[in-house]
This record gives C-alpha cells, sequence and structure tokens, in this order.
C-alpha cells in the first residue's frame, strides 16, 4: 500500500511541476535569455579586453619608433643628406622586429636548404617540381634548369626556370619519363580543397601513386610532408606516421631520410635519426630521398 502512494505522490509532484513550467514558460524563457545574454557579454568583454591591451601594446611600440625617427631626422639633418625624402606622414612601420633573434619557419627554412643539398650530389641535368616552396625553384634554377609545375601557376619569370600548370592527382607525364623530381610539404594537402582542388580523402595516394609513375628508374624523387601523430588537421593538411608514410613507396628505395624535429631545438636537420626522435614528434617534418630501382633483366 505504501509503494502504491510513493507512486501516486511522484505522479502528482511531476504533474505540479510540469504545470508549474507550462504556466511559467515566458518567466523560465526571459530567464535563459537574460543568462545568454550575461555569457555572451562576459565574451564580448574579454575579446574587448584583448583588443585594448593589443591596441596599448601596439601605442607604446609606435612611440618608441617616433622616438626613434625624431632622431634619426635631427642626424639626418646635421649631415645634410637630402637625396632621400623623409617624412612621418609616409611612414610604414615595421613594429614587431625588434627580437633578440631572428625568427624563421623551421619546416620551410631547413627543408629547401636539405633538397638543394640532395640536388648538388646528384647533379641532374633537368629537374622537376610539383608545387613546392616557389623559393626553393627560383633559387635552384640558377644552377639546373627546373620545370616548376602547380595546380594554381606561378607567373615566375627566370632563366633556366620553366613555370606550367599540372594536377598532381593525373599528371601528363609518360610513365618513367622525370630523372629528377620532387614534391616537398604538398602530398599532405591533397585532396582537402584548401587550395581548391577537388576533395578527395584518398588524394595524398593517388599523389604518391603519380610520382611514383613519372619517376625513370635510377630516377631520384625528393618528398617532404609533417610527421608525428596521424591525423588530417582540415582543412590544412595531414601529419603521417613515419613508417605509414615510407609504406607508400614500396617501390622505391629510400636513399637518405632527414628530420626536421618539432620544438625549441639546437639544431636543424637530424640525418637518420633515432626511432625514439622520429616517435616524439607531433608535428615534426620528414625529408625522404627515394630511388626508384633499375631492374635487371633475368
Amino acid at each position: 500500500m505504501d509503494s502504491v502512494k510513493q507512486t501516486c505522490r511522484a505522479i502528482l509532484g511531476g504533474l505540479a511541476r510540469y504545470w508549474w513550467l507550462l504556466s511559467n514558460g515566458s518567466r523560465l524563457k526571459r530567464w535563459f535569455l537574460r543568462r545568454s545574454d550575461i555569457e555572451m557579454w562576459f565574451d564580448n568583454e574579454r575579446v574587448i579586453e584583448a583588443a585594448i591591451n593589443s591596441d596599448s601594446l601596439r601605442i607604446a611600440k609606435e612611440k618608441v619608433v617616433f622616438d626613434d625617427f625624431r632622431e634619426f631626422n635631427r642626424l639626418n639633418a646635421s649631415i645634410e643628406r637630402g637625396d632621400l625624402r623623409l617624412d612621418w606622414d609616409d611612414r610604414y612601420l615595421c613594429l614587431d622586429d625588434k627580437t633578440q633573434e631572428t625568427g624563421f619557419d623551421r619546416h620551410y627554412i631547413y627543408h629547401p636548404a636539405w633538397a638543394a643539398r640532395v640536388l648538388a650530389k646528384i647533379q641532374p641535368s633537368r629537374h622537376t617540381d610539383i608545387s613546392s616552396t616557389l623559393n626553393f625553384c627560383a633559387i635552384v634554377s640558377a644552377f639546373f634548369p627546373i620545370d616548376f609545375y602547380d595546380f594554381r601557376p606561378a607567373p615566375l619569370y627566370l632563366s633556366n626556370l620553366n613555370s606550367r600548370a599540372a594536377d598532381l592527382m593525373d599528371l601528363s607525364f609518360a610513365d618513367e619519363s622525370i630523372e629528377s623530381l620532387s614534391c616537398m610539404h604538398v602530398i599532405e594537402h591533397i585532396g582537402l580543397g584548401r587550395y581548391g582542388d577537388p576533395i578527395d580523402p584518398n588524394g595524398d595516394v593517388k599523389a604518391i601513386k603519380e610520382l611514383c609513375r613519372v619517376l625513370q628508374p635510377g630516377g631520384n624523387l625528393l618528398v617532404v610532408v609533417p610527421i608525428g601523430e596521424a591525423r588530417v588537421q582540415f582543412n590544412a593538411h595531414r601529419v603521417y606516421k613515419h613508417r605509414d608514410f615510407i609504406s607508400y613507396f614500396n617501390d622505391l628505395d629510400l636513399v637518405e631520410f632527414a628530420l626536421i624535429p618539432d620544438g625549441p631545438v639546437p639544431y636543424g636537420l637530424l640525418y637518420s635519426p633515432s626511432e625514439d626522435d622520429i616517435n616524439a614528434q607531433k608535428y615534426g617534418c620528414g625529408c625522404y630521398w627515394f630511388r626508384k630501382p633499375v631492374l635487371t633483366p633475368v
């Protein structure tokens, strides 16, 4: 009997709460809206506070530069240097360059340096590059003829450098026709749509197959990708596990591997790094020099 009474009380209590919610619905709605407004206000306050702090820092930096300008103007007048016009209204302020060290992107400084050193070893008669950094192709073209291809062709005009369009998932080159080939910090982007390319989760694998297809026997292929904890950081890039990435190139021989470690380290390129060094990466940079074997007739 007691259990029946308890059940009835629970049902009645539920009905009473439901009736209270119905009768006070507009009040509850106003309360939730007010709470949402308060939370939004706090969020906006944090944004405004950050903007004020940033603006205050910028003003302080501008004052330092203005003091430098007045000193420069004073010294300039004393030496009667009149060949260059000086006007504060024509200023072009660079406020963030007074640092203890020169900062740089470790991936994009070290990997072209590694690739240039490989090309200096192999001395190709002609080199083909697919979508690597323009600086690499522009500089190396001083030493080797370079054919540069990109999904978004670049209007580069230099001697020894041809710039053309190509789709890495469907290269127009004949099978086994390229003696020296590079594709650096590119494969990880293919199929993510970042550069206007078609969405394709398997785009990177298709690109690798194309690179292997067009490389001639005895030819060299330089590939650079992020390595570390395997993942897709949409729509920027993929990050590969080192051993998994090598497995995509089973038909090629790995001649050299160099690692650009992530994090603050006192060195740039690690040649033949240990497995511990490789596995410690979250967003390192792997530099792979592959060569297609020359098959001897049986």
